[in-house]
């Protein structure tokens, strides 16, 4: 069993950041793709960003591209989404999400919901204007 643990969430103005992590256990990092995902109120819950599980690849949604970053630490066993000028349309949960990754070259990703398996508990993000 996989556990996550998202922490970094906030109030933050409009053009601000935030660093988001999420930490993992339970599992070999290495054997987890890991995923960003929100869901602001009364929204479905929509894709942000996913790494592969050694980190070589990575994939953002069009709404952040270019302004969010997803990286991961194998020595802490923690993914992370740096947030940079942020948008009053990014409020929402973010949460992580892990799903066992067996591809050997390492670089799929997961860019829908459907294919994770963890979930960490979410962390609130809200941008002012």
């Amino acid at each position: 069993q996989v556990q996550l643990v998202e922490s970094g969430g906030g109030l933050v103005q409009a053009g601000g950041s935030l660093r988001l992590s999420c930490a993992a256990s339970g599992r070999t990092f290495s054997s987890l793709a890991m995923g960003w995902f929100r869901q602001a109120p009364g929204k479905e819950r929509e894709f942000v960003a996913t790494i592969s599980r050694f980190g070589r690849t990575t994939y953002y949604a069009d709404s952040v591209k270019g302004r969010f970053t997803i990286s991961r630490d194998s020595a802490k066993n923690t993914v992370y989404l740096q947030m940079n000028t942020l948008k009053p349309e990014d409020t929402a949960v973010y949460s992580c999400a892990a799903v066992i990754s067996t591809d050997y070259s390492g670089g799929r990703l997961y860019t829908s919901a459907g294919p994770y398996n963890y979930w960490g508990q979410g962390t609130q993000v809200t941008v002012s204007s």
